[in-house]
């Protein structure tokens, strides 16, 4: 009843009755104020236990070393704040209004805080339907967002996207294609943007050729890399939009007889564990991945809270990182 009338989660009102501290004060002023008008005592003669604070985390894809990253700094600022994190497949049912409620109030039932979203795509009726249920949402890396005002996470992903292009034009490439994730990719897209500004600023035209999409993996890098490398002039260079893309490029070269760098150049996107075990390792823009789930679970908790954000996304910045898999043009 508290929690209702002060319009908060059961743990937040749980944690202000039981004297925690770790609550916003304009939220623990309203949960105070419902507590002295429905006159609750809390029980006496036995300790009190607030329950576990718990939030749901999901992916589209959770074996990867994408995913792993994210999953490892959601957890770590999970356990700093003592909350339980329960990771799982987003639903794959979609579109219907009763649907998108469902996925939304079998959360509110089970006490959860918030959902916490990374790489998927959400549909509008989905993000509406936590909104009805009063459960906050953060999307890390955003395929779409439906509405202007999901709050999300991510990385500086045209600047990313510039800095890769950007080695490689120093490197005296010019011919250099693009590996890119799905079209309708938000932060795919945001990398194509910082490609494509590279090569202009530096006089190059894109040429539309270069320009390849598909799922961020490596089965799609591996058709993508065929298709780059079977073009007449090929690039010398390509820029992949992720860790598992580039991988794919490297091995499409391998099967045509071409040897990374000396032949072809490849920067990958992530830097994720597969860079480093990669031969060549990869040089990538970096990612702050673990930092990102930090991040996503923390504004989690101000939204649980009832705390107003100053920005609906944060952007955490990017870093290119050099080691084997690019050369200068023609020097090796």
């Amino acid at each position: 009843m508290v929690a209702d009338a002060a319009g908060v989660s059961l743990p937040t009102a749980s944690k202000v009755v039981n004297g925690r501290g770790d609550v916003a004060s304009a939220t623990r002023a309203r949960v105070e104020e419902a507590v002295r008008k429905l006159g609750y005592v809390p029980q006496v003669g036995r300790r009190s236990v607030a329950p576990a604070r718990t939030v749901d985390l999901v992916f589209d894809e959770l074996v990867s070393p994408y995913s792993l990253a994210v999953l490892r700094g959601v957890t770590e600022a999970g356990a700093e704040n003592g909350v339980d994190v329960v990771v799982g497949r987003i639903p794959s049912e979609s579109g219907p209004v009763p649907g998108a409620d469902s996925w939304a109030n079998r959360l509110k039932t089970a006490g959860r805080e918030g959902l916490i979203v990374v790489t998927s795509e959400l549909t509008r009726e989905q993000v509406e339907g936590f909104d009805r249920a009063g459960l906050p949402l953060v999307v890390i890396d955003p395929l779409n967002l439906p509405r202007i005002e999901v709050t999300s996470v991510g990385a500086t992903n045209f600047s990313g996207g510039v800095s890769a292009t950007e080695h490689l034009l120093g490197l005296g490439h010019r011919r250099i294609g693009f590996a890119g994730g799905p079209e309708s990719a938000s932060c795919g897209q945001a990398r194509l943007h910082g490609y494509r500004a590279a090569l202009e600023k530096a006089g190059v035209e894109p040429d539309p050729e270069l320009t390849l999409h598909g799922a961020f993996g490596y089965p799609d890098g591996l058709e993508m890399g065929i298709r780059l490398l079977d073009l007449d002039p090929r690039p010398t260079a390509v820029f992949a939009a992720s860790d598992a893309t580039a991988l794919g490029v490297v091995e499409a070269a391998r099967r045509r007889g071409l040897r990374v760098p000396d032949d072809l150049s490849v920067v990958g996107y992530d830097d994720t564990i597969l860079a480093t075990l990669a031969t060549p390792a990869l040089t990538v823009v970096r990612q702050p991945l673990p930092d990102m789930g930090r991040v996503a679970l923390r504004t989690l908790l101000r939204l649980a809270e009832g705390d107003t954000l100053d920005s609906h996304h944060v952007e955490l910045a990017t870093q290119l990182v050099v080691r084997d898999s690019t050369a200068p043009r023609g020097e090796r």
